[in-house]
């Protein structure tokens, strides 16, 4: 039940931030929110100093990004996404600049997991 909370609540994180960000989201970011979510929480819970796990969790959430864009943007030609426009991408589907705003996001997220597990009392 554990990872299942986590999947949601970083589904509901994802497209929440991207409604926000961007005024709409689709549901392929919710899958691809709650998977970051949990591989953030894992690399939050290893020996790393935090700054190597901020970068990985950033590189983490461009792999997740990266494999989403190719099945939905590609495969599936739904164009959800389109980095082309910013430098540093690959194929469009990641670029530089998000991955140093993962990194960021991602220390949030693990300085504030712990936190949040005690507010909402959940096993999360």
């Amino acid at each position: 039940m554990k990872y299942f909370n986590q999947f949601i609540l970083g589904g509901f994180a994802y497209a929440l931030l991207e409604i926000l960000y961007r005024g709409y989201t689709h549901f392929s970011m919710f899958i691809a929110g709650g998977i970051c979510f949990g591989v953030i929480i894992l690399l939050s819970q290893t020996g790393m100093p935090f700054l190597l796990k901020c970068v990985a969790g950033g590189l983490a959430v461009c792999a997740v990004e990266f494999a989403a864009g190719m099945v939905v943007n590609v495969w599936l030609k739904l164009n959800v996404w389109d980095y082309t426009h910013y430098g540093y991408h690959i194929m469009g589907q990641v670029c530089l600049r998000y991955l140093i705003i993962w990194s960021g996001l991602s220390g949030l997220v693990m300085l504030a997991y712990p936190f949040l597990t005690k507010a909402l009392r959940y096993s999360i």
